[in-house]
């Protein structure tokens, strides 16, 4: 399983449906604060695992496909 961790075309799709599914949810959960130029600190961190969600999800999913 850790060499299909390194695969890039893994990571590549991956990055993808992160950005696009981040972009959505952060307008969504941040749309408001960002609009208004609002943004804490706290709530900038908030955006960045916003992304890193989809991200990691894509990445298991992937492998766990792969590996059936």
């Amino acid at each position: 399983m850790t060499s299909r961790f390194f695969r890039p075309d893994i990571h590549r799709r991956a990055l993808q449906v992160s950005l696009v599914v981040g972009c959505v949810l952060a307008a969504i959960n941040h749309g408001d604060a960002l609009l208004a130029g609002q943004m804490t600190s706290s709530q900038w961190f908030k955006v960045l695992l916003t992304f890193c969600v989809p991200y990691a999800v894509s990445c298991y999913s992937a492998l766990m496909a792969d590996a059936n």
